[in-house]
């Protein structure tokens, strides 16, 4: 049996617009200086407040607060704005299907969004009944602390032989090594690939196909 953990945001789904555009105008609404692409997507895969506190350092409990608040507000008004859709990279959604109909994986979550935006992603990309395990950061402390993997483990019964976690950002990898399982970085996410090498990154895939390859799995569709 493995256990097979996916981060989501830039790893499954292509959410920068939205993450970007929500932070700048929570930001904006509290009179502070919103910070740019690259910054806002440096911090995707952190808890909300986690990732508040790292773009605006020092800022008191209050201030930090406010802008967690506002991009909540702000990401729940631009999620119904078309132009605002996070799709899905090339070839995830088959991957996560066939991943799915194995009867020798567990499939999970490990994501740094709350649990009411994953089952509003389930519920909207209709996936109900793929993930076996979902952990996100209302019930474990934000990545990269290892409880998201070693709870997700506890729960499947998986041993950390048996365990993957695939992600775009250091985070994942920092967890995925303090968690003592073996970490998958993706090219196409939002940190560069450098990074998730000198994170300890024990492979680097290029595409979903590659990472079928390395998983040992079938499956058409998409790159």
């Amino acid at each position: 049996m493995q256990l097979i953990l996916f981060d989501c945001d830039g790893t499954l789904v292509d959410s920068q617009l939205v993450i970007h555009t929500a932070m700048s105008r929570a930001f904006e609404r509290s009179a502070v200086a919103p910070p740019d692409r690259q910054r806002a997507l440096s911090i995707v895969g952190l808890s909300l407040h986690e990732a508040v506190r790292r773009l605006l350092p020092g800022g008191e409990e209050g201030m930090l607060q406010e802008i967690a608040n506002g991009y909540k507000a702000a990401a729940s008004e631009l999620r119904e704005d078309p132009a605002f859709a996070a799709p899905f990279f090339p070839g995830a959604r088959e991957t996560l299907m066939t991943l799915a109909g194995r009867t020798d994986v567990v499939l999970g979550l490990a994501t740094g969004k709350s649990r009411r935006g994953v089952d509003r992603l389930i519920a909207t990309e209709g996936l109900e009944g793929v993930f076996g395990v979902i952990q996100t950061a209302d019930s474990a402390p934000s990545k990269p602390h290892p409880a998201m993997i070693l709870q997700a483990m506890a729960s499947a019964g998986a041993s950390e032989s048996q365990t993957i976690m695939i992600g775009d950002t250091t985070f994942d990898i920092d967890m995925a090594r303090e968690a003592r399982v073996t970490g998958i970085g993706v090219a196409w996410g939002y940190h560069p690939v450098d990074a998730l090498v000198q994170s300890g990154a024990d492979r680097i895939v290029e595409s979903y196909a590659d990472l079928r390859s390395a998983l040992g799995v079938g499956g058409e569709g998409g790159a």
